[in-house]
């Protein structure tokens, strides 16, 4: 549902905006977390040999700087755990 179509049903049930929380907005709750935080995923990439390899890779938010923490042909649950274990 859009705004246009719930403020009309809060409105008849007599509920009005939301109150404004004394928590930090998002915008600076992120930068405070980026420094700790991570993100991870796969990269496919083709190789020379026409052969298609994932990569794993860590994204450091607060530096921007990429880890490979490896590369595989097969990527399952077990390889992915070890990678991230041992890193």
């Amino acid at each position: 549902m859009g705004e246009g179509t719930i403020r009309p049903v809060l409105a008849a049930a007599g509920l009005g905006p939301a109150p404004r929380r004394a928590s930090p907005a998002w915008r600076q709750v992120r930068p405070a977390r980026a420094s700790g935080s991570v993100a991870c995923d796969f990269l496919p990439v083709d190789t020379v040999l026409r052969q298609r390899v994932s990569v794993l890779f860590v994204l450091e938010l607060r530096t921007r700087a990429v880890h490979i923490l490896g590369v595989t042909a097969h990527p399952a649950g077990a390889w992915t755990a070890r990678q991230a274990a041992t890193s």
